[in-house]
């Protein structure tokens, strides 16, 4: 296949591109900055504001997978901006340049669009691909993780020294990138599914406590780690604090606190992918251990 790329400079679209070339297919990314051309590998310089650059993105392109979007900004523009002109305008040029399979990454967090304004902006980009009258699938992850990850590293640090900080109870899901990755070059193919919207994970019926997640952190480490919960009202506070602090640098935004503090990101299994098109291969315990090894070879633990 021929495949444009958004968010390839990213965790899970660098992750992508290397299963996709991997793989034999051809692939057209865009990037901000200047980056060499790599076997099967095209940068196109721009950005989703750049209407002549997304044009050549999706020229002659078997399909889209757009992974770009914003999931940190300090405020309802900043999300309207990346998450939902940005799917627009690409869903413009894959309309007129006539390409028809368009894989749209969204996140669980637009099953409950009132609870932060990324999850409002990720639910409208889902509503515009649904009345695209384009051949498409938009796929929610949980959790992800893997090798390169920089938000999930943060966690395991605090496993790693024994104390880990954790969001008041909950469950969720986790998926390993791979994992994703490979899913999203399932739905790209020409014969697969589409107008479908699937929630994928590791095969975990009900996923984990946030309690069992911070005990395979500290496994996965060879460690074990104390974990607490930060009452939802504390945990916001702090997100204010931080905001104040390092402002548009800030890690944990008022929005971020509320995503955090929902009981239930476990994926739905009544939407999970059929078994015929993509089953998970990478058990998360085995992932966890995989990334933690990485980590510490790159220097980051």
């Amino acid at each position: 296949m021929k495949l444009a790329i958004t968010g390839g400079t990213g965790f899970v679209g660098s992750r992508l591109i290397a299963l996709a070339t991997e793989a034999g297919d051809e692939v057209a990314a865009l990037t901000r900055r200047p980056r060499k051309d790599g076997e099967k590998l095209t940068w196109i310089d721009g950005s989703l504001e750049d209407r002549d650059a997304l044009q050549r993105l999706v020229r002659e392109a078997d399909a889209i997978i757009h992974v770009a979007g914003v999931i940190s900004a300090s405020g309802a523009a900043g999300f309207e901006k990346g998450n939902v002109a940005g799917t627009l305008a690409l869903l413009a040029a894959a309309t007129s340049s006539g390409v028809r399979r368009f894989v749209h990454v969204s996140s669980l967090a637009a099953r409950e669009p009132a609870l932060s304004l990324y999850g409002a902006s990720k639910a409208k980009s889902e509503e515009l691909v649904r009345r695209s009258g384009l051949d498409w699938a938009i796929v929610r992850p949980p959790a992800v993780y893997g090798p390169g990850d920089r938000e999930t590293l943060e966690l395991f640090k605090a496993a790693r020294i024994g104390l880990v900080p954790l969001p008041p109870a909950g469950r969720l899901s986790m998926i390993h990138v791979d994992d994703l990755g490979r899913l999203l070059l399932a739905l790209a193919a020409p014969h697969a599914p589409s107008k479908l919207v699937l929630e994928p994970d590791d095969g975990r019926p009900g996923g984990y406590t946030h309690k069992e997640f911070a005990r395979m952190l500290a496994e996965a480490q060879g460690r074990r780690a104390f974990s607490f919960a930060v009452p939802g009202g504390l945990l916001r506070l702090g997100a204010r604090a931080d905001r104040l602090l390092r402002r548009d640098r800030a890690k944990l935004t008022p929005d971020r606190a509320a995503y955090f503090c929902h009981p239930d990101w476990v994926s739905n299994p009544a939407a999970h992918p059929d078994p015929t098109l993509w089953q998970p291969q990478v058990p998360t315990a085995e992932g966890l251990a995989a990334t933690a090894d990485w980590y510490c070879r790159q220097g980051w633990l």
